[in-house]
């Protein structure tokens, strides 16, 4: 169930797997006896200065993969240099995170359908030090995640006999579940944590998103909150000027929930230079969705995004290692930047544009 989650995505997997295929539709530009050896790879993101242009994408009961969750994808995320972004649907208050690590990260908001709710979420994030708010935008309703069902990923949890005997074949996962009881979303907290109001979280969750959210409800948030504010899950050039020029948005994440949302829509890289165009730099433009490597970072950048989140990557990591797998899984990606931009030539990811990319040639 919880590889379902984590690995999965919506109906046929199409644009999860778009999100793959739309860099292999690039290639990288590669100058020769530059004298690079020491690559720029410092930046800023969400106006933080950051040490690499990659922060983590929010995850939503991320304790399913490590106990703890949100705290260790944070803390991992400042030992790289770099930020995360924690989920309204995270495993641990924004209090616990603000107070176990020591720089401002960012909060991910998934709109309710009570404005006051909403404000004193808003209200605690920034009390609790976060500096910067991503608003999702494209989850008006859960995506159609086959895969999930068919573990028996539901609400609540659907368990056969094969299913308890997989549980049983992981006690320490197991273990920790029962002792620790970090799977909740729980921000939509209904009392004491267990492993039935666990369950009840998620219904509320379901309860609590907003279907008629609109532009009206955004501008709402923007008023409300004082510090940067992005627009989380935008394809479309229009509704990327709207947010930022209509709004006041400081940025757009170009977004589409990493596969899980509409299936079939766009794979971000190939909706990234439209937006980027469109917009002409009235507004940070970031990307989440597909990244894998270094090199995918670096075609990102080229293509006009001013950073990367990553979600998958970091959240196989946690599972594998919690906090130090978090931090090695973004400092394997630093290493893939350092050596690909020696290689190509760059001296510095503020340098990165089109004339670093060129489309991959065609066969027949």
């Amino acid at each position: 169930m919880a590889w379902a989650y984590v690995d999965g995505g919506a109906d046929g997997l199409v644009t999860l797997t778009d999100n793959r295929e739309a860099f292999r539709r690039w290639r990288l530009r590669q100058r020769i006896l530059t004298g690079i050896t020491k690559p720029v790879l410092s930046t800023t993101m969400a106006q933080t200065g950051i040490d690499l242009p990659i922060a983590l994408a929010p995850t939503g009961i991320i304790g399913i993969a490590h106990w703890r969750a949100d705290i260790a994808a944070a803390r991992g995320a400042e030992a790289a240099g770099t930020r995360h972004v924690l989920s309204t649907g995270s495993s641990y208050t924004l209090e616990e995170v603000g107070e176990a690590t020591e720089q401002n990260h960012w909060f991910q908001l998934y709109p309710y359908g009570d404005r006051q709710k909403v404000g004193e979420l808003l209200d605690r994030a920034a009390a609790a030090g976060f500096t910067a708010l991503f608003v999702t935008v494209d989850v008006p309703v859960r995506g159609n995640r086959e895969g999930e069902r068919h573990a028996g990923m539901e609400v609540p949890p659907t368990l056969t006999p094969k299913r308890v005997l997989d549980v049983a074949a992981h006690p320490a996962w197991w273990w920790n579940l029962l002792r620790h009881k970090r799977v909740s979303p729980i921000h939509y907290g209904v009392g004491k944590r267990s492993l039935s109001t666990a369950v009840e979280a998620v219904r509320q969750q379901d309860r609590y998103m907003q279907s008629d959210l609109n532009w009206d409800d955004l501008a709402w948030m923007r008023d409300h909150w004082k510090g940067p504010l992005y627009v989380k899950g935008v394809l479309d050039p229009e509704d990327a000027v709207r947010a930022v020029v209509g709004i006041g948005a400081d940025g757009v994440v170009v977004s589409n929930h990493g596969g899980r949302q509409l299936d079939s829509a766009l794979g971000t890289l190939d909706a990234l230079p439209a937006i980027v165009e469109t917009l002409g730099g009235r507004g940070e433009v970031l990307l989440d969705g597909g990244i894998r490597r270094g090199t995918d970072v670096l075609i990102a950048l080229a293509l006009g995004a001013k950073g990367v989140f990553v979600g998958r990557p970091y959240a196989y990591a946690l599972a594998a290692a919690g906090e130090r797998g978090v931090t090695d899984v973004l400092n394997i990606l630093r290493e893939d930047m350092v050596r690909s931009m020696i290689l190509m030539g760059c001296p510095d990811v503020g340098q990165l544009d089109r004339s670093w990319v060129l489309p991959a040639p065609v066969t027949v």
